[in-house]
């Protein structure tokens, strides 16, 4: 399978970013992590024209190809998507999601692990039912509205110009690496 752009989408949790660093490394190709790009220190938002500009450079830096994950639907992801030759919708289960996420925020939490840019997810996050300060919440009321808007852009012929592949589990993603790169 001939992949060199791939956009990696889905609810928060779902693996988005595993698979594409995977997929990179596989094509030896650089991987966009658009999350990385969007929070600045301190958890400051960069503005949507900010980020749009950041993220068409950072795709034009990478002729030879790229992985890139994250949603950002309103904020310029779009552009991504648009640019790739293979968008894989990484659509596992909302119980799977959500152990994930439980899972990885937790460990986060403890091992005050870096994210991006020197932020770092905050004990006092676990207890908010906020879900921008929240990601255990943000996954649980963001699962299937991400599901909805992917399952209509795919209906609408919007990502008629790429290859698409919907993982629902971990074996379809296991089988699908493994004929990557």
């Amino acid at each position: 399978m001939l992949v060199r752009r791939v956009a990696f989408v889905g609810c928060s949790g779902a693996g988005k970013t595993t698979l594409a660093r995977e997929v990179a490394r596989r094509l030896g190709v650089e991987h966009i992590e658009l999350d990385a790009i969007f929070h600045q220190p301190g958890w400051t938002e960069l503005p949507q024209g900010e980020f749009a500009r950041r993220v068409a450079q950072r795709l034009a830096d990478a002729p030879n190809g790229w992985t890139s994950d994250g949603n950002y639907n309103s904020h310029g992801g779009r552009q991504v998507r648009e640019a790739a030759d293979t968008i894989v919708w990484v659509d596992t289960s909302k119980p799977r999601v959500m152990a994930r996420v439980v899972r990885r925020t937790l460990r986060r939490v403890i091992t005050r692990e870096e994210l991006w840019n020197g932020n770092r997810e905050p004990w006092t996050n676990l207890y908010s039912l906020d879900p921008q300060r929240n990601i255990i919440v943000w996954s649980w009321t963001r699962f299937d509205e991400y599901r909805s808007q992917y399952q209509q852009m795919l209906d609408e012929g919007q990502w008629a110009h790429a290859q698409v592949v919907r993982l629902r589990t971990p074996a379809q993603a296991r089988r699908w690496l493994s004929d990557v790169g």
